[in-house]
């Protein structure tokens, strides 16, 4: 590991420093792209059982996450390219566009799959949102004054996700979940003209540089295969069954020819160009395998809270806010420390122990009330130390006229560590308990049936506790850099 710290790119010119007036204007039109891409990923944590009632279906309701996730991972590195290419503000107005025509379908939605197609469909814009709202960001903001406004970046991000299994609780509980989905329209009205008002900004384009449609293409195959193969084996069809091996192999095989694609191609669709860096590369894993965990949690914790120990949603939301406000509080300190330090490779390495910590505390003990607000804050102070640290880190070494491609390198590693995480997570706690003990736990029908679900989340808390201390080794890994 190289002891020389990582200059800033010489693509990024010197900048004078940014008035807060300026950041404000700015700050104003992305928070509300931000917010929406935050709060849809946790807002039906809560919501989850309630829809899987309506529907009378369980075992598939982890698609409910996964098909969102699954689009925003397939559509964070387009949005990049197509940001750099033409203008981030113009790409940011189609992702907008998309999310409200998904959250349209979804809150009419007849059935469990057709949410679930209409999930992917939000999903498909909601992949743009924080890719192009981080990337006026940096186009803005020189990396050294970033960690100054990165509390407030963070702040949009996470208290999002801390108000979103709240306010679907409550929702859920008085109301329809339908609801959350329609509230989404005004927002996205209003977050449409605040962005129509920036300036329009110009495009990076190099000579011969193509959209590589081959390539999203067999990314997207490869992707949806192996989503699918993960959250079907096990409880659908057994892991070594003749369905579950081809579908292994032909995720596997897409995956090989979307590399060696990928590998020949001047302008490729993936940012490979930035994970050759081995600052990118060991960051980017480090994300991945953080956001498996973190996800994982922020949607079955709360579905835990109602089918193992039968709390109400509101209840679940307001158990989940320690975790939420952990990784607030855990952003914000990264950010101060960040600023004084210049070293934005070092929180994860310190945050993701005392995550991993807690996460093995959670399947070891008795989940009342207290303890499980206690060791979500201590898990959440964790968390929030990752993203601020990699942004700042990737839009240092990718450099000016690749912010877009950097932005979209972090969005696509936490969209993958999601979806894998969430299908994974789903696959082995549905996996360990029968159809008919689901059933009877969902509706606190049988003792036994109840015993048999906690156990099988408490081995599901303590995989994600092994997982975080593989994130804690790829963040050792990150070589030595410094804000210039």
């Amino acid at each position: 590991m190289s002891s020389q710290p990582t200059p800033l790119s010489s693509e990024t010119p010197a900048a004078e420093p940014v008035t807060l007036a300026r950041f404000a204007q700015l700050f104003t039109a992305v928070m509300l792209p931000i917010f929406l891409a935050a709060v849809d990923q946790t807002l039906l944590a809560t919501a989850t059982p309630a829809i899987a009632r309506d529907f009378s279906n369980l075992h598939d309701s982890t698609w409910i996450a996964v098909g969102y996730l699954l689009a925003s991972t397939i559509m964070a590195p387009l949005y990049g390219r197509l940001g750099d290419r033409y203008g981030r503000r113009d790409a940011l107005l189609g992702a907008l566009a998309l999310f409200a025509l998904g959250s349209l379908a979804c809150a009419l939605s007849p059935g469990m799959w057709w949410l679930i197609g209409a999930r992917v469909a939000q999903g498909l814009g909601g992949g743009g949102l924080m890719v192009m709202s981080q990337a006026l960001i940096g186009e803005v903001v020189p990396p050294r004054e970033r960690p100054r406004f990165q509390a407030w970046l963070s702040g949009v991000f996470v208290l999002s996700s801390v108000t979103g299994p709240v306010l679907g609780g409550i929702v859920v509980s008085h109301y329809s979940w339908r609801w959350l989905f329609v509230a989404n329209l005004p927002l996205c009205l209003l977050a449409a003209w605040r962005v129509a008002r920036l300036p329009r900004g110009g495009g990076h384009v190099e000579p011969g540089q193509g959209h590589d449609a081959a390539g999203v293409l067999m990314f997207a195959s490869s992707a949806a295969l192996a989503l699918l193969w993960l959250t079907l084996a096990g409880h659908r069809f057994a892991w070594l069954s003749l369905p579950s091996l081809l579908m292994a192999a032909g995720a596997g095989l897409l995956g090989w020819l979307l590399l060696r694609h990928e590998r020949g191609q001047r302008h490729p669709f993936l940012p490979l160009e930035l994970l050759r860096l081995p600052e990118a590369a060991w960051i980017a894993l480090t994300v991945t395998l953080f956001a498996s965990s973190m996800f994982a949690m922020v949607f079955f914790l709360p579905v835990y809270l109602q089918i193992a120990r039968h709390g109400s949603a509101a209840h679940a939301g307001l158990l989940l806010l320690p975790l939420t406000a952990g990784i607030v509080l855990g952003s914000n300190l990264t950010g101060r420390v960040v600023a004084r330090s210049g070293r934005p490779d070092l929180p994860p390495r310190f945050g993701l122990s005392i995550s991993a910590l807690a996460l093995l505390a959670l399947a070891l003990v008795a989940p009342t009330g207290m303890v499980v607000g206690a060791l979500g804050l201590l898990a959440g102070l964790g968390f929030g130390s990752v993203m601020p640290s990699a942004q700042l880190l990737v839009q240092t070494v990718a450099g000016r006229s690749r912010l877009g491609a950097a932005a979209a390198t972090i969005s696509l590693a936490r969209s993958t560590g999601a979806s894998v995480g969430t299908a994974v997570f789903g696959s082995l706690v549905f996996g360990l308990v029968s159809p008919a003990d689901l059933h009877a736990a969902l509706h606190a029908a049988s003792a036994q049936a109840t015993q048999r679900v906690t156990e099988a989340f408490h081995i599901g808390f303590a995989a994600a506790a092994l997982l975080t201390l593989v994130a804690v080794l790829a963040a050792s890994r990150v070589p030595r850099v410094e804000l210039a």
